[in-house]
């Protein structure tokens, strides 16, 4: 039993599906955007500063945005040179083997749907607080998962199933959608910042790091979750036009362009008002309702019911594809890549990774789903960087349209930066994630490895 055979590059390339290519370099910028700002931002900034980093988050996203763009640029390169939609399961088949392949591309799906539950988890905040501007009251044991001392998190489980079904209409249709719902987000946060910069007051930003560095840097590895969107793009690669060099340029620009709002965000929130009063996930509405901006807090609350969307249909949309392509190399059923004749989607894989996600959303609280997919996703995208430098060996004459810039300096400081972020999860997250990598494994020996195509 070979458990690292290797897949030839050029029957993997050579295996791809011909997809419709709709997506253009805007179309493209917005999906990662779409992805990236959204629960980081509008949800997990006021908990990682009332719990973690206080007004020092803004360095806690620094960090993180420093380990996003070094591994945005790895991304950038691997997928350039292996254009698959299996994204980061395709590039280990090529260069570690099958096993490997297998357990990368079982995590990316964990994380991705752990990343969707996450923002449905935390949409609900913005959705009930919307209802209860307009005095209609949700039961609160309908908006809290078990562990949160409710029953379930009910809406958060159908927003997952109704975008899932968005996605089984076809690219285009789920497209012009999610172009809609950025562009939505992007005026909210833009009428935030324009509005709340009059009521900060610096004093509020005194004590800067209440928490010493060691909340920075664990607030960094909870932050960490807030750029896992631009990896998705990776994903799309079947679907892009022009993909050696539309995929490098949306990968860091959506990457610099969330970095930025994140951070005067961050101030902003923590400026308003002691970082103490922010444990909330609707922590923009609120401070908006505390100066006494209530109009302005319910554009928030609507706008971000309906941008917030935009990322889970990104992560549901990078789940499917990963399964997709994995079922096509025989590691999961034919069903999963059956394509249907009318939306030319993968319906089955969707509506699947719809079902899990909406469970998951329904019964795990936001930081604990933030956690889970930041360890899957580290480990991940550090294997990604030694990927890159193992990949340029095996395969010199094979680089894509775009290259690491200071090679292997940039590589090698992703999967350092990756290693310290690691280093400052809980040990829960440690287990939970042992727990899934078994049983990936089971699967893998259970099926996989009967049925793979080599």
């Amino acid at each position: 039993m070979n458990l690292f055979k290797k897949k030839d590059l050029n029957k993997l390339l050579s295996e791809r599906i011909e997809r419709e290519k709709t997506y253009g370099f805007l179309d493209l910028f917005l999906l990662g955007i779409g992805a990236i700002i959204g629960t980081g931002i509008l949800v997990l900034t006021g908990i990682i500063a009332s719990t973690q980093a206080g007004p020092a988050v803004i360095l806690s996203f620094l960090i993180s945005a420093v380990s996003a763009i070094f591994i945005g640029l790895c991304y950038a390169e691997v997928a350039t040179s292996i254009p698959n939609s299996g994204s980061i399961y395709g590039y280990a088949w090529v260069v570690l083997g099958e096993f490997p392949a297998h357990l990368l591309g079982w995590t990316m799906i964990g994380v991705y749907i752990l990343s969707a539950a996450t923002v449905a988890n935390g949409w609900t905040g913005y959705f009930a607080a919307l209802f209860h501007d307009f005095g209609i009251n949700i039961p609160a044991q309908l908006l809290k998962s078990h562990s949160q001392g409710g029953i379930v998190n009910l809406p958060a489980m159908l927003v997952v199933l109704l975008i899932a079904f968005i996605l089984t209409r076809g690219s285009k249709e789920s497209k012009a959608i999610n172009n809609f719902m950025v562009g939505l987000k992007l005026f909210i946060l833009l009428l935030f910042i324009v509005v709340g910069v009059f009521y900060v007051k610096p004093s509020n930003w005194t004590p800067f790091a209440p928490f010493g560095s060691s909340g920075v840097f664990a607030g960094a590895a909870t932050a960490f979750f807030a750029y896992l969107g631009f990896d998705t793009l990776a994903t799309t690669a079947e679907e892009v036009k022009d993909v050696q060099k539309t995929l490098p340029k949306t990968i860091i620009l959506s990457v610099l362009v969330s970095t930025t709002l994140y951070i005067v965000v961050c101030l902003i929130l923590t400026g308003i008002t002691s970082y103490t009063n922010l444990n909330k996930p609707e922590a923009m509405t609120y401070v908006m309702q505390l100066v006494g901006q209530h109009k302005v807090s319910m554009i928030i609350s609507a706008g971000s019911i309906i941008g917030i969307l935009a990322v889970i249909l990104a992560f549901t949309l990078g789940a499917s594809n990963i399964t997709m392509a994995m079922s096509r190399g025989g590691f999961f059923p034919n069903t999963f890549s059956k394509m249907n004749d009318k939306s030319g989607s993968p319906n089955f894989s969707i509506m699947c990774i719809g079902l899990i996600t909406s469970l998951f959303a329904g019964v795990l609280d936001v930081k604990a789903l933030a956690n889970l997919a930041n360890i899957g996703s580290l480990i991940a995208f550090a294997t990604l960087c030694y990927i890159v430098v193992k990949f340029r060996k095996m395969y010199p004459d094979n680089i894509g349209g775009f290259k690491v810039p200071l090679y292997p300096i940039v590589p090698i400081l992703g999967i350092v930066i990756c290693a310290f972020l690691i280093l400052n999860l809980d040990f829960m997250s440690w287990v939970s994630y042992a727990l899934w990598l078994v049983i990936g494994s089971l699967i893998y020996f259970a099926y996989s490895k009967k049925h793979i195509y080599n």
